[in-house]
Parts: structure tokens; sequence; C-alpha cells
């Protein structure tokens, strides 16, 4: 009977012996992103910069970035409720179905269906970001992302 508990408790040491020393080998390895900046502290035209940059999507598939464009527009169809409050167009009373643009300044411009724009300074990026969903397409022009979204 005491045989078995000093069999477990010999495989229990060495289970936490081999642990102990897998911990210690990996305490003693670099970690990934140190390998990274090493790389890229590396002088400009060695063979490390082809390796980092063979990691980088192909232009095609890179997205622009926020610099790169002068911003966002998403449709918003049901009435627009600022601080408790539906908005309406100060030209034409219009209340629902908006583009609401997101500018490069992070100041947030709606437009109506008419075709009247305001800056809603109650409204930043932030608000922008929890309610328009992903990007889906890019247009070279206002027009066309408005065409795109009906307007």
């Amino acid at each position: 009977m005491f045989r078995r508990r000093a069999r477990a408790d010999r495989e229990f040491r060495e289970a936490q012996r081999e642990a102990l020393a897998l911990l210690q080998m990996h305490a003693q390895e670099p970690l990934p992103f140190d390998t990274v900046q090493a790389e890229a502290s590396a002088p400009i035209g060695s063979d490390s910069e082809a390796a980092v940059g063979a990691d980088f999507l192909p232009p095609d598939f890179r997205a622009p970035s926020r610099q790169d464009i002068a911003g966002f527009m998403m449709r918003w169809m049901p009435p627009l409720v600022i601080g408790g409050e539906v908005h309406g167009c100060p030209t034409c009373g219009a209340y629902r179905d908006w583009i609401v643009f997101n500018l490069r300044d992070d100041s947030v411009w709606l437009r109506c269906t008419a075709g009247h724009e305001v800056q809603e300074p109650r409204l930043d990026t932030a608000w922008y970001n929890r309610n328009s969903g992903p990007v889906d397409h890019w247009h070279p022009t206002v027009e066309d992302g408005l065409r795109h979204l009906g307007h």
C-alpha cells in the first residue's frame, strides 16, 4: 500500500522536474517580437529587409490608411436620435435616411435626402465607429459613394 503512494509521489516529482526544465528552456529563448525588432534595426539593404517585407500583403490587397482617404460614409435609415431628441434637417425638416460622413479631421457631417449638408458637433468619430459596419467599398469620389448608397 505504501509503495503505491511512494511510486505516485515519485512520478509526480519527475513530472514537476520535467515541467520546470521546459519552463527554463523557454525562458532562455528570445520572444518573437524581440527577433522582429532585431531584424527591423538591421541596416537597410540587408537580407533581413527582404525577409520582413515578404510577410506583408501585396499592394493590391492592402487597404488604404486613414490618412490616404478623405473620409468614411454610411447610410443611416432610421430617425437619428442625438441627446434624446430626433434630429431633423435644419433646412427641409427631414429626420430619416441620412448619409453620415466622418471626415479625416474627425468631424461628422450629415446629408439629408434633399442634399442639404450640415456639420453635427454632438457626434464624433467614436460614435461613428460604434455605429458603422466594416468598410465594404472604396470610392474615388463622393458622388460615386453617394450613388452606391442610393442618394
